[in-house]
């Protein structure tokens, strides 16, 4: 994908940002603890299974970092951004449980 081809996908994942070479997205996720942050990356993982697709994370005490290529092809696929988006479902779906 060109960057010019990869603006409307990432108008719809916001948060996510394009890293300086344009071969990957990456998000970084705060959370308050090291037992919330593994739990996210817990989910992150079941999706990845699913989906078939696996992002790079590092995690530690308090946040989660992701990034996302399509290693096949040495740089971003539509793919890529779909799991972004349902990442990002994730971290809303978790937010709003937090408010209950």
């Amino acid at each position: 994908m060109t960057p010019e081809e990869m603006k409307p996908y990432l108008e719809e994942v916001k948060a996510w940002k394009l890293k300086d070479d344009t071969k990957k997205i990456e998000r970084k996720f705060k959370f308050k603890d090291f037992k919330e942050a593994l739990a996210f990356v817990n989910k992150i993982g079941e999706i990845a299974e699913q989906e078939g697709h696996h992002p790079d994370i590092t995690f530690s005490w308090g946040y989660v970092d992701v990034e996302l290529s399509t290693h096949a092809i040495g740089g971003l696929s539509v793919n890529d951004f779909i799991l972004a988006a349902k990442i990002n479902k994730l971290q809303q779906e978790d937010k709003r449980s937090e408010a209950k």
